[in-house]
């Protein structure tokens, strides 16, 4: 192989500050790494993936849940990852947008928190150790919503 491009990156095993599960909706993308660095998570496993949360919630199917499950016990078992991050964003197409809420943004949000909870509910019964934080994610910033066990308040 040629190589084409070159960077140099520490090759040694790394502890993860934390696993996320986030939308790969280039909207908030840089917005949630400037998040992360913000919050302290430089090691972050990230879990990028076509609505984030809502594959735990309100996912499309089981194999859906079960493979975003895989990637968290993944991360747990080769990082030694103590906690998750659990996002949702506003006008995820996966959810209809904003439309789907009637452009109402304070329903969409009240949405968007069950569905954080549904989440975090689902993985404290399969990671009793984790520590689950949830955040809902608009044009504006980013909004702490209180997960199963109370670890984030908003």
């Amino acid at each position: 192989m040629q190589k084409i491009f070159h960077f140099d990156s520490p090759p040694e095993p790394y502890i993860a500050d934390a696993a996320v599960l986030t939308c790969f909706d280039q909207r908030i993308r840089l917005a949630t790494y400037k998040f992360l660095k913000h919050q302290g998570i430089v090691r972050p496993d990230m879990i990028v993936v076509a609505g984030g949360a809502k594959t735990l919630a309100s996912p499309r199917n089981d194999f859906e849940r079960d493979f975003i499950l895989e990637q968290v016990r993944m991360s747990i078992r080769l990082h030694q990852t103590p906690r998750l991050y659990l996002m949702s964003h506003s006008d995820c197409a996966t959810y209809g947008g904003l439309a789907a809420y009637g452009g109402d943004r304070a329903r969409e949000a009240a949405h968007h928190r069950q569905e954080l909870q549904h989440g975090a509910d689902l993985l404290h019964a399969e990671f009793p150790g984790l520590s689950v934080e949830c955040f809902f994610v608009n044009f504006e910033g980013f909004h702490a919503a209180q997960c199963a066990g109370g670890e984030r308040v908003a």
